[in-house]
């Protein structure tokens, strides 16, 4: 008897996850880069409660339901405790947990501290859990019709530091505006790349991860906060992300982020019934693989594996060779008709000598930016 019990349990717990995993978390971009001034608990706590808030219909009394099994599905717990433990996570998130939200305004910087969550209520003989959120947080989870940041919950409940959360909600914020920009445009290439490879400064870093007077030492700070960050996010979300330091005379003065999305069948699956979404996203996988046969088609592909700047690898990337084809090789054909192919050749073997290690991640943006540099010297000189 005890075993079908257990096996029911287990089966309730299953079907509540499978029901979490397709929700998403909607929130504006000011909750995004505030102080979290919180542990993982509470803030996993919240993404949960604000995942239930139907953005179409918010509820008028700011006030969501949970069901227990939710909970415990979400913060995979199964232990004879787990009762005791939520009881004292609600203690300890509306004791300790508020968002430092700072905002830019005309004639400076506004500051809100915001206890997010002031009222749960719940009851040992029924699964409902009610969350009353504060009216001071509502604006920043509905009427979002900009600024807005939305991801899978699924990811955030597989994360189990409050730094990962943290890290993970800024990238999510900069690579959905990657996504937008590609497919509605608005944005010059160089800014949209910007959203893919967005920089943050020690400073704002320290400020958003609520470690100022923590971790005093640069290694420190990279040990546990970003190595440590990222390796949680690259094991359990739908990222892959790498990055780089950059120093300001002796000191590394910002981190440069690369995000890149995993393959997955659910990719982008909360935008399945935004239309102007499709169709925009149509025609640009069209207009990608159109710009993809060109550059196979070109002479300057050739010359680049001449000149070994590309491999038959990078070939089999259509990003790579579309943003060839867009970028580079009508610069490449301006340099032709001032100095002939052979002056294209010339300028391809001094890029080879020259080229640096890091240009490989990212050969079509390097190459742009030579020739980009390139160009108005040539035709200063008049050659």
């Amino acid at each position: 008897m005890s075993i079908i019990t257990e096996f029911e349990k287990n089966q309730k717990q299953v079907k509540a996850w499978n029901e979490l995993s397709k929700r998403k978390v909607v929130e504006h971009n000011s909750l995004i880069t505030s102080i979290a001034k919180m542990d993982k608990t509470p803030l996993k706590m919240f993404e949960l409660a604000v995942s239930c808030i139907n953005t179409e219909a918010p509820p008028k009394d700011h006030t969501v339901y949970l069901s227990k099994t939710e909970l415990f599905a979400f913060f995979k717990v199964s232990d004879n405790d787990k009762h005791s433990r939520f009881k004292q996570a609600v203690e300890n998130m509306q004791k300790q947990a508020f968002f430092k939200i700072q905002e830019k305004k005309e004639y400076g910087f506004e500051f809100e501290n915001i206890v997010p969550i002031p009222y749960v209520k719940w009851a040992d003989y029924h699964d409902e859990v009610t969350i009353r959120f504060s009216p001071e947080i509502m604006p920043y989870l509905i009427n979002l019709k900009q600024n807005f940041t939305q991801h899978a919950l699924s990811d955030i409940a597989e994360l189990n530091s409050k730094y990962s959360i943290i890290l993970y909600r800024w990238l999510s914020m900069n690579y959905n505006q990657y996504e937008h920009y590609s497919a509605k445009g608005g944005r010059r290439e160089e800014q949209v790349e910007t959203y893919r490879n967005p920089s943050i400064s020690i400073r704002e870093l320290r400020e958003m991860t609520d470690t100022m007077k923590d971790y005093p030492r640069f290694q420190s700070l990279e040990s546990y906060i970003i190595k440590n960050s990222l390796k949680e996010i690259n094991e359990h979300t739908s990222f892959k992300v790498t990055y780089e330091k950059v120093k300001k005379g002796r000191s590394i003065n910002s981190i440069v982020f690369h995000i890149t999305k995993k393959r997955r069948a659910d990719d982008n699956s909360y935008k399945l019934e935004d239309k102007v979404y499709q169709k925009a996203k149509v025609q640009k996988e069209q207009k990608e693989n159109l710009l993809y046969a060109e550059a196979m088609q070109s002479k300057y592909t050739k010359l680049l594996l001449e000149h070994f700047l590309l491999s038959p690898y990078e070939m089999t990337n259509p990003a790579t060779m579309a943003g060839l084809q867009r970028n580079v090789y009508p610069k490449y054909d301006e340099l032709k008709d001032l100095m002939g192919i052979d002056g294209v050749k010339k300028h391809l073997s001094y890029i080879y000598y020259k080229q640096e290690p890091y240009s490989k991640g990212n050969i079509a943006k390097y190459l742009k930016k030579a020739i980009e540099q390139y160009l108005p010297t040539v035709k200063r000189r008049g050659l």
